[in-house]
This record gives C-alpha cells, structure tokens and sequence, in this order.
C-alpha cells in the first residue's frame, strides 16, 4: 500500500517541522508494511516569491490528485503588506480549505503528563484534561462578504457573517458522531444572546440531538467558553463551534498541553484531507532549529488515522512523543528546568529511536 502525499512546507518554520514528520511516517510505514510518495510543491509567501500567487494551480490541482494533504506553515511579515487578494492566508488557506471542501477542523489537545509543568495555568487546574475542538471551516466571517464603503469622515469596513442550515448541520453531527467514541458530552458554542447565526446555529444543534440520545447536549456563550477553558478545562468533551470563536479558542486551548507547539489539527470533510500544525510560521525563530516539530508528527499520526484507517500505527507514534518528553527532552518552547535542551532535528531522532 503506498499513500500519494502532497507535501506543502509553505514559510517559516513550516520548512523545518515538515520534513521530520516525513522521517517518522517513512520510519512507521516500514515498520507497518506501509509507504509514501511524497510530492512537494510551493504555497503561502514561497509561493508568492516563485509564481506570484499564494496558491499557484499545480499545488491546487496536486493536493485534489493526492490521498492527503501535509502542511507546514504559511505567512509571514515579508508579505503582510500586500493586497488582500494575494496575502497567503487569505489568497492559499482559506481557498484551499474551500475547493477540498474541507469544512471541519479537529484539534485534539490533550494535558501531557511531562508538560503540566510548562503550562502557564496550575496542574490541578488542567491535569487530566482531554479535549476535542471541533470547529467549522468554510462558513461565517472568514467567508462572507467584505467591503469598505467611503463615509464623510472615514471609512467604514463590513465583514458578513453568514451560516446555513446544512453547513451547521454537518459540523454538529460530526461532532455527535465524535462524542460517541469518547465521554458521550457535546458542548455548543456560540453568542445565541446577541448573533441572529448563533441563534440559528442553537436551534439546528438541538434538532439534531434527538437524533443522538446516548449523547449529552449542554450550550455555553463563547465567552463563558473562553473563561471556563482556563478555570476547569476537564469539564468538555467534544466543544463544537462556529469558524472564527474555533480559531480563538483552539490557540488559547493550546496552553492546556503546554504550548502550541504540541497542538496538531486535521481538516476533514472532503475527498482529500489536511493535515497541519496548529502553530504559525513564526519568523522570529525559523532557521535556527528551534522549531518544535512534535504537533508536525502528532498531525501525520492524525493523518494515518483519520485518512488512512492506520490506527495502532498512529497510537505508536503517540506513544513515541509521550515516551521522549517523559525522558525529559525539550525544544525552547516547553524547556524546564533540569530537563534536556534539543533542537529540531534531535527531538525528531528521540522520536525515532523510541519507534525502532
């Protein structure tokens, strides 16, 4: 069995956690009986220095050819002055997204037991904590209509925020559906006190419960939901939402595992799913090895599992990252005291040596 991977490294440290991932899925494919080809191709700010777009159609059409998509990063501030229309998350990712129709992400995050003490929050706060963000896509304010209208005294900028039936529809079952395989609790979110979408959004999600008696509905206000993730974080499951509140709180559930660099996320609902770090590009340290490339392999273990039904496969890799930091080796992100400092590539080989 051989999986055709499009490989997208993208900007920043994108460049540096991709291909150790890459080592560890050659490594667990040989173990397993399993390979990859690998095909790589330019998107975000590389992109944009090669063919000048973010998104060049040989990636689009690669990544649509392709049994799933591995990403790296994209951004940077070389090109957060340009138009709207050719910046690379809003010209690459979102359209990506969009003709993958890739409308759910899942970012699991989880309190490693080796990392409690590199959170920023207290161990009896968020130990035992293991949570699952299901956020949709391709819908709300990221997607609806924008425009800038010319007033007497100014400007005045309008972003539409528009959700449909189906779109909340298929999100909130995917979230039932992953609430049956864990605790049996779904927690809502939304702002139904003030948001004509969010009220729409409430209603569809109890119609659909019905359909899920042996799971345990409950609904919270998003910021209620902000508060609550940092005072008691084990009380959630499965927390389901709409696009822009899951982009904020997945980055703030990040410090639950310590840091967002432990943070992997898949985005599903296509033929050809996406596999990607929940961190950003971050310049500030790309090319130095500092990097963390544990939420890279973390995401190709959700790639095994989620596209390619490669189940124990991806529980060893897991296994593997749990096993290195209880060892006590650290990137710069989740450093501590007494613990080993390692760059990019060395935390890649503990990882791989725990595999062999």
């Amino acid at each position: 069995m051989t999986y055709r991977i499009a490989v997208l490294p993208g900007d920043g440290i994108g460049v540096e956690v991709v291909p150790q991932a890459l080592r560890v899925l050659e490594k667990i494919g040989q173990k397993y009986g399993f390979s990859f080809e690998f095909t790589e191709a330019l998107i975000g700010g590389a992109a944009i220095d090669a063919t000048g777009h973010p998104l060049p159609a040989e990636t689009l059409a690669l990544c649509q050819n392709s049994d799933a998509v591995f990403l790296g990063a994209i951004g940077g501030p070389k090109w957060d002055s340009l138009p709207v229309h050719l910046r690379p998350e809003g010209a690459a990712l979102l359209p990506l997204r969009k003709h993958l129709g890739l409308y759910a992400n899942i970012r699991p995050c989880r309190t490693f037991s080796a990392l409690i003490d590199a959170s920023t929050l207290k161990r009896e706060v968020i130990e035992g904590t293991e949570l699952l963000v299901m956020r949709e896509l391709t819908g709300g304010l990221y997607f609806g209509e924008k425009k800038r209208e010319t007033m007497e005294n100014g400007e005045r900028a309008i972003d539409t925020l528009v959700y449909t039936t189906e779109e909340v529809e298929r999100i909130v079952r995917l979230a039932f559906e992953a609430a049956r395989k864990r605790r049996g609790e779904v927690c809502s979110v939304d702002k139904a006190n003030v948001l004509e979408s969010s009220r729409l959004w409430r209603e569809t999600t109890n119609r659909i419960a019905a359909d899920y008696p042996d799971v345990t509905l409950t609904h919270m206000y998003v910021d209620n939901c902000a508060m609550q993730l940092v005072r008691y974080p084990k009380q959630f499951d499965v927390i389901v939402t709409e696009n822009m509140f899951g982009d904020i709180l997945t980055d703030q559930a990040s410090m639950l595992s310590g840091s967002l660099g432990m943070l992997p996320s898949a985005s599903i609902g296509g033929q050809v799913a996406l596999y990607e770090p929940a961190h950003g590009s971050a310049p500030d340290i790309a090319g130095q090895k500092k990097a963390n490339p544990l939420a890279t392999i973390l995401s190709a273990a959700m790639m095994l599992e989620y596209s390619f039904n490669q189940v124990e496969a991806a529980r060893e890799i897991e296994k593997a990252v749990d096993t290195v930091l209880n060892k006590g080796y650290r990137t710069g992100d989740i450093m501590e005291a007494e613990k080993t400092l390692v760059n990019t590539e060395e935390m890649t080989d503990r990882v791989l040596e725990e595999l062999a």
